[in-house]
């Protein structure tokens, strides 16, 4: 079976930045699972993905506007330490979470002030030409609750 509408595909993948350094990988770890045609990863990953089957590996390069899109200048703004979630010591160039009204998002910090920040609120990979290598290890028809839920589930897909 190949990957289509209605399939969930597991698959292993490393991600690289366009010089080939490793942004991130799952090898080592859990594998992936995704519903397709539910828009649970990128679009141009997913277009990708399309028609493959177990046991291939695919390589995808992936424009910014089919990853993470273009870089918006008009989404940097101030904001008040208390609502970002981060690890040690808030510095410039470090990536945090910031808690909104649709949940948290991944921003970067630009300045850090006494009690507010200047955060970018892009996608931290948006402006970058993405490089994916993926394993397709296994595809299977989804159950009707993963199709009513929009995402898969079990191993690598979204547990309840």
């Amino acid at each position: 079976m190949n990957i289509s509408d209605n399939c969930v595909a597991t698959f292993h993948y490393t991600l690289r930045d366009e010089q080939g350094g490793e942004l991130e990988s799952s090898r080592g770890g859990e594998p992936s699972a995704y519903l397709h045609g539910a828009n649970n990863i990128i679009p141009g990953l997913e277009n990708a993905l399309a028609g493959h089957g177990p046991g291939e590996t695919v390589e995808i390069t992936l424009p910014p506007a089919d990853a993470y899109g273009l870089r918006n200048a008009e989404r940097e703004q101030k904001v008040p330490v208390k609502h970002l979630l981060f690890e040690g010591r808030l510095r410039p160039g470090a990536v945090a979470q910031l808690n909104t009204s649709q949940g948290r998002v991944p921003v970067t910090v630009l300045k850090v002030g006494r009690h507010s920040a200047t955060v970018d609120t892009n996608h931290p990979l948006a402006g970058k030409t993405l490089c994916f290598e993926v394993e397709i290890l296994e595809v299977r028809e989804a159950t009707g609750e993963e199709i009513d839920h929009g995402h898969a589930h079990g191993v690598g897909g979204h547990q309840h």
